[in-house]
């Protein structure tokens, strides 16, 4: 991405965490609002037992994880690749481009039903602040069965993202209709 597009996309957005609009959930006691979360993200450490899984099958599990907190999302969760079980995994031709984590790269997931296509993504080469997920592994809660300390997650509307909700966090989120001009 050339500097230019890269500073116009990181530039798109309004709020960025410094305040919470009047349109965003107040959260309760023990809850966090995606409207409180940094832009560039926060990437917090958690040591909470994450479970994924693909059908009946266990593709990964731990104790060690990042979330990273970016302004308007839920929280998306990275493990590192020791934590999956890599015979479940075939790559995957996709990529995409976030302003702030670089270049994603995708895999498909072999799962007790069958193949289940960009079910993962990591950032291999990511820099900056990112550089703690660099290689790690997010799911998409819409395409495996995300758990976070014995607790089922709920996909991030849209089906591009993959933020993690869960009753911690309060919103309205990014990807929910009518949210394209935040």
């Amino acid at each position: 991405m050339d500097p230019n597009a890269l500073e116009r996309a990181r530039a798109v957005w309004t709020f960025r965490g410094q305040r919470r609009p009047a349109f965003a959930h107040v959260p309760g006691t023990g809850q966090e609002s995606v409207w409180d979360y940094p832009r560039p993200p926060l990437y917090v450490r958690d040591a909470r037992l994450i479970e994924i899984h693909a059908g009946t099958r266990c593709l990964a599990r731990s104790n060690v994880s990042i979330r990273v907190l970016e302004t308007g999302s839920p929280p998306t969760v990275y493990l590192p690749t020791d934590a999956f079980d890599a015979s479940l995994l075939r790559p995957s031709p996709r990529r995409t481009r976030c302003e702030w984590k670089g270049e994603a790269h995708y895999w498909h997931v072999q799962g007790s039903d069958g193949l289940i296509r960009d079910a993962l993504w990591s950032y291999p080469d990511a820099g900056d602040e990112a550089a703690v997920i660099a290689g790690w592994l997010a799911a998409y809660p819409a395409r495996l069965h995300c758990v976070i300390a014995g607790e089922t997650v709920r996909a991030q509307a849209g089906g591009y993202y993959g933020g993690w909700i869960n009753t911690e966090i309060v919103g309205p989120f990014k990807g929910e209709p009518g949210t394209g001009q935040w």
